[in-house]
């Protein structure tokens, strides 16, 4: 007799035809756009981690939060993160975090997090185009603009 065991789907489904789907060009563009998807309420309350997931010609497939922390951080699960990248077959993605403090400088954890998820899509031929952390007036910090990719 064959033991039974759970199935696993994998599904992504587009709610949005992919012609009025974003396009981001800039850090500016991108920094302003994941800004409108920020809770204003609690953008100084708590550090948030996000992903902008994009396809081939930078057009924005979606936006993932991958965590909710607490006032001076927040984690970030590697397998959760590569799993939505997979599931939504995206090549490229924007990493996004606040600073509730409003301080646009990165600290080494920031960078140490973002060379480890570089590192790791590289594998599946998923760029990482920028790193964006955004404070709760609106500035942003790119990394890509600073030479930190």
């Amino acid at each position: 007799m064959r033991q039974q065991v759970n199935e696993i789907k994998i599904s992504y489904k587009d709610r949005i035809k992919s012609d009025n789907w974003i396009k981001l060009t800039t850090s500016q563009n991108a920094a302003s756009f994941i800004y409108d998807y920020w809770d204003k309420d609690t953008i100084e309350a708590h550090e948030s981690f996000k992903v902008l997931l994009l396809n081939n010609a930078n057009k924005v497939k979606g936006v993932f939060e991958l965590s909710k922390g607490g006032i001076t951080g927040t984690p970030v699960d590697l397998r959760l993160l590569l799993a939505v990248i997979l599931k939504s077959l995206a090549v490229g993605i924007i990493l996004t975090h606040n600073h509730p403090s409003g301080t646009l400088s990165p600290s080494k954890t920031d960078k140490e997090v973002t060379n480890k998820i570089k590192k790791a899509t590289a594998l599946f031929d998923v760029r990482v185009l920028d790193h964006i952390i955004i404070t709760p007036t609106g500035d942003y910090f790119s990394f890509a603009d600073d030479g930190l990719l």
